[in-house]
């Protein structure tokens, strides 16, 4: 297993886990036909330009075979007005890697990334049914918000988690 970060020929690579996470992440909360027309070469093109986007952080974790099976991204969102706070964009893995603990590599990655660049809190926007949010709050994100957001004609509550003090997420990633 290696974390690492993104370079541009690992467009396709993220595109894969991008679609095929959300298939079976958002299965039954989100339209099965909207996820059924998710494209590997529209993500693919999504992805070209986020790791060309120097405002995003992108690390990937590779399995033993150097297949990419997990991704986390960090950025500061433009609806961010927060001084000093940054965003957490995303962390997916396919199924088969998950509960594994390479979630919380991603976000160890992502949280020491937060650290060096100054942050003091990280914001992270997760759908209300999507059981990760568990997953954040374990690390000590603080429920501060949930809005009604709509994707493919669905009404889904997102919620917004804060972390107050990046410092401490890295120090609690890196014990346990």
């Amino acid at each position: 297993m290696q974390i690492r970060q993104a370079q541009a020929k690992d467009a396709a690579g993220i595109a894969k886990v991008h679609v095929d996470s959300w298939r079976t992440t958002y299965k039954n909360i989100l339209p099965a036909e909207f996820l059924e027309n998710l494209s590997y070469e529209q993500r693919t093109t999504l992805w070209d330009c986020n790791i060309s986007d120097q405002t995003n952080y992108i690390v990937v974790a590779e399995n033993a075979e150097g297949t990419i099976i997990g991704f986390g991204t960090a950025a500061k969102r433009r609806t961010n007005t927060v001084e000093g706070a940054a965003d957490l964009t995303s962390i997916y893995l396919l199924k088969d890697y998950q509960s594994q603990g390479i979630g919380k590599l991603l976000l160890a990655e992502l949280f020491l990334h937060f650290t060096q660049s100054g942050y003091k809190s990280v914001f992270v926007e997760v759908l209300e049914e999507n059981k990760t949010r568990y997953f954040y709050e374990y690390y000590g994100a603080r429920l501060t918000k949930s809005v009604e957001i709509k994707i493919s004609g669905t009404v889904l509550n997102e919620l917004i988690y804060e972390w107050d003090h990046v410092d401490v997420v890295l120090e609690k990633l890196i014990k346990n």
